[in-house]
């Protein structure tokens, strides 16, 4: 059989496309954070990861004009040899600072990290101990890994029985990482960090924790799921992004000075790769000295995201309940979850519909999230207009749903 037949013979998004209901690849044409422009109109976006409402503040867009100007488009090449620039040093330095660790490392985008950390440090007969429902990019780092000959086994989702029961069946003696979302991006909720580092002291495992959603949302001043426990100086690696909280493009490990030099000269992803652009660089350091200076807009972000946990309840709706920026309300069934998506649109709000496999087959859901700059007039507009669908169509009220259909 040729290899493009499977592509030639995928409709279903096209089917999705002529019912009205695509909710992916939209354009946004303009981005002012809580408001966008979408098709020539205003949008209400809640389902963005800009969660301190960075990307549109004029000093991270004037501090990534300036490196344009200073130093060009681009490196030119990897960090290994001639794509290093001062921007890239000092980021680091801060960044290792800001989250308390002996050192940092960059790389181009949050999800090429994981595969550089994971993959450059397992190695072959070493194992890599991975949550079932961890993020993508873990996933593909563990089977990087796996490919070079290291071992990759699975536990039960944030079960911490689970994951001594599995790494009591693993050789003693060998190297084990446990690797894990700090703040899980689907249902937002928060890893069972201290817990994790007890069981893997108790066999000899290290612990690394994405924070992709976790730093600048949660813990002292934004520094992420292992402040917020106080277990920062336990946890041995975190890798995160810039592409959330710091309002630009990349990504980055924190970790022991040893470690972090290791992986410099033995990380393909970093190695092979073109360096972070001078812009992104910037960009992402102007957002963390606003962080750093501005704290209330953690405590401004997590207070908006409060707000609409408990408006959701009160309006009837199923969610996930969780102490992040991501609230996510549970509708079911795929097909009502894309009606429910296009509805929503078409009253101005913008959310994400996450629909199997992205999640199980009956957790169809409008996964919603929220920035530090929402005003609480647009929250109430979203819960109105989560009000008006979900009557609509028979997940909250008395009314009977109506036929599933694009209006």
């Amino acid at each position: 059989m040729d290899l493009f037949e499977k592509c030639r013979q995928f409709s279903r998004a096209d089917q999705v496309k002529e019912l009205g209901l695509y909710p992916y690849f939209r354009p946004v044409e303009q981005n002012e954070g809580p408001v966008v422009y979408m098709e020539g109109r205003e949008v209400i976006m809640a389902g963005s990861n800009n969660y301190l409402g960075l990307t549109a503040h004029p000093r991270v867009k004037e501090a990534a004009i300036e490196a344009i100007h200073r130093y060009g488009t681009g490196c030119s090449g990897s960090r290994y040899l001639t794509g290093t620039i001062d921007l890239h040093i000092k980021l680091e330095q801060r960044l290792a600072e800001f989250l308390g660790y002996e050192a940092v490392l960059l790389f181009s985008t949050g999800y090429q990290t994981a595969l550089g950390v994971i993959a450059g440090l397992v190695g072959k007969g070493e194992y890599v101990v991975s949550d079932k429902e961890n993020h993508a990019c873990i996933i593909g780092g563990a089977m990087l890994a796996k490919g070079a000959f290291a071992e990759f086994v699975r536990y039960k989702h944030n079960d911490m029985v689970d994951l001594e029961k599995v790494l009591s069946r693993l050789p003693a003696d060998v190297p084990k990482l446990i690797v894990t979302d700090g703040v899980f991006s689907v249902s937002g909720e928060l890893v069972h960090l201290p817990e994790m580092i007890e069981v893997a002291h108790r066999y000899n495992a290290r612990v690394l924790v994405d924070d992709a959603h976790g730093v600048g949302v949660i813990g002292e001043g934004g520094r992420g799921t292992a402040s917020h426990f106080g277990v920062t100086d336990k946890t041995d690696l975190t890798i995160g992004t810039f592409s959330k909280t710091f309002a630009s493009l990349g990504g980055f490990v924190a970790g022991p000075e040893r470690v972090i030099n290791y992986l410099k000269h033995h990380s393909p992803a970093l190695i092979f790769s073109a360096s972070p652009t001078p812009s992104s660089c910037a960009a992402a350091l102007a957002a963390l000295e606003i962080l750093q200076e501005e704290p209330e807009r953690v405590t401004r972000l997590i207070r908006n995201a409060d707000k609409m946990r408990e408006g959701f309840s009160d309006l009837g709706f199923q969610i996930i309940d969780s102490r992040t920026g991501i609230v996510p309300v549970i509708v079911g069934d795929v097909e009502k979850s894309l009606v429910f998506w296009r509805k929503l649109y078409d009253e101005g709000v913008f959310v994400n519909a996450f629909i199997p496999p992205g999640v199980p087959p009956t957790m169809s859901m409008m996964r919603t999230s929220y920035m530090a700059t929402h005003e609480d007039e647009q929250l109430e507009r979203i819960l109105d207009v989560f009000k008006k669908v979900g009557t609509e169509l028979g997940m909250i009220g008395n009314e009977q749903p109506q036929e599933l259909a694009a209006e």
